[in-house]
């Protein structure tokens, strides 16, 4: 019944993680045109953040309410909402001033942010260096990750991107994506804008390194190599840049490869750029393009079609 439960885990876990982090990095790439290639670093942020605060809180929330499911769930989203908090301030701080400029800068800067992050952390004596972090205990974090709260999570932040994307500020964003010279020149504010969608972006990718950090019962530098922030970008590429449910199609897309690939990671990247190069030979918009399947994701177009 236990290798049943940990193959079901390992089955049904990761694609959900995946796709918290394909939504997330979609709103930056996809919805407003802009290039992140370093978002493992604040994977990275959420995860060490997520997974250090829950196991200091955890003799609090016991103090107070003793040792039970209520504790464990009090800690658990205590620690990955510290994480989300950690990684969407480090959005910020390099959102701010990467994003008041045009053109690549922002994929240089978010590279190199993702190799100083691990690099960081691998240093860090206080949270293992390059051992890792596995809390307190040394049987590792508690397994608090499962299916209910991975797909909770997964669910409130699809929906809080579907409505974001459809809302005013959406479509501000997607402006930005189109021309943002001419967004500007219809005073939409660009660079607020832009470090918004980068800052809630950021907070995602950290509730998935959070997850991720309690899922593995510890985490290591290791876990955020640069191959983690291009699995993200094959997640959004792969399904349609701009598309939600692309996203959450490639994000199930990567976890299937990887799982299949696990004895051949090191292949991981040789297959990626076949695939990629037969995407864009095939279909260059990706699965999806821009387009939405369940009708649960169009409420643009047919909002639009009635203001017509």
């Amino acid at each position: 019944m236990c290798k049943r439960a940990a193959l079901g885990a390992r089955i049904l876990l990761p694609p959900g993680n995946n796709r918290i982090l394909a939504v997330g990095l979609n709103l930056v790439n996809g919805t407003t045109g802009q290039f992140s290639i370093g978002h493992a670093g604040f994977m990275a942020v959420g995860a060490y953040a997520g997974a250090f605060s829950a196991t200091k809180l955890r003799p609090i929330f016991e103090g107070v309410l003793g040792s039970s499911a209520l504790t464990d769930a009090i800690t658990f989203n205590a620690g990955l909402l510290t994480g989300a908090l950690a990684a969407a301030l480090a959005g910020l701080l390099v959102g701010i001033p990467s994003l008041r400029l045009r053109g690549d800068y922002l994929a240089v800067v978010t590279l190199g942010f993702g190799e100083i992050i691990r690099i960081l952390f691998n240093n860090a004596q206080f949270l293992g260096a390059a051992t890792g972090y596995f809390g307190d205990d040394p049987a590792g974090l508690p397994p608090y990750t499962n299916f209910f709260w991975v797909y909770l999570w997964v669910t409130g932040i699809v929906l809080a991107i579907r409505n974001l994307t459809f809302s005013q500020t959406g479509r501000s964003l997607a402006a930005i994506r189109e021309d943002e010279i001419a967004a500007e020149a219809m005073a939409t504010p660009t660079t607020r804008l832009k470090v918004l969608a980068f800052t809630l972006s950021a907070a995602s990718a950290g509730i998935a390194g959070g997850l991720f950090a309690h899922m593995q019962a510890g985490v290591r530098p290791e876990d955020f190599r640069f191959e983690k922030s291009i699995d993200m970008i094959v997640m959004i590429i792969i399904g349609g840049l701009g598309s939600i449910s692309g996203a959450i199609i490639g994000g199930v897309f990567v976890a299937v490869t990887l799982e299949l690939m696990r004895d051949f990671q090191e292949y991981r990247l040789v297959l990626y750029a076949l695939l990629l190069i037969l995407v864009m030979l095939v279909r260059p918009q990706g699965l999806l393009g821009s387009r939405e399947l369940p009708s649960f994701f169009k409420r643009r177009a047919s909002g639009e079609a009635r203001q017509a």
